[in-house]
């Protein structure tokens, strides 16, 4: 009886022991956040599609930093040099054909957005990464794409490629 309290004694010490040493800290969002890092820089994400958007930039900008503060503890600050920085443009938008019926007309259309990132780490193993992200959405062919694309934007693929620009650079996937 003894000897086993004393094996359990142990393992809850050597277990704590190994947890206390981990230098990564884990956020209730499962955002893997260096200790040392306090700050992001979440640049303007410019547009340099050929065909484009005008609200775009805008929009998947504040929706990263919004995404980043929100979920993290890192502060944006617009300055160089801070601990985590973002930068990317859009390098593709465009509409196509997703689907088309037996007399060679369009069912459904597509709305492609790709952008392409780069992380910056200047804190802890600072292993970057420069990645292209890329989501569409389907819509019906009998629509014009003018009438459906903000809402497709707003509704689908913006917080998609959010969620995949920061688990890409938080959650190590």
């Amino acid at each position: 009886m003894a000897m086993t309290r004393l094996f359990q004694g142990i393992m809850t010490i050597g277990l704590l022991l190994l947890m206390g040493g981990c230098s990564v800290k884990y956020s209730v969002t499962g955002a893997s956040i260096d200790p040392g890092a306090k700050s992001v820089n979440v640049r303007f994400i410019e547009n340099r599609a050929p065909i484009n958007n005008p609200t775009l930039s805008q929009n998947v900008t504040e929706r990263l930093r919004t995404k980043v503060t929100s979920q993290t503890r890192l502060v944006q600050v617009n300055e160089d040099n801070t601990d985590y920085e973002f930068r990317g443009n859009v390098t593709g938008y465009a509409f196509s054909n997703a689907a088309v019926t037996n007399v060679d007309k369009a069912a459904t259309s597509r709305l492609t957005v790709t952008i392409n990132v780069t992380f910056i780490k200047r804190v802890g193993d600072k292993k970057g990464w420069t990645q292209a992200f890329t989501r569409s959405a389907d819509f019906s062919a009998t629509q014009l794409p003018s009438a459906v694309e903000n809402s497709l934007l707003e509704n689908n693929i913006l917080p998609q490629i959010v969620d995949d620009i920061f688990n890409k650079a938080f959650a190590n996937w």
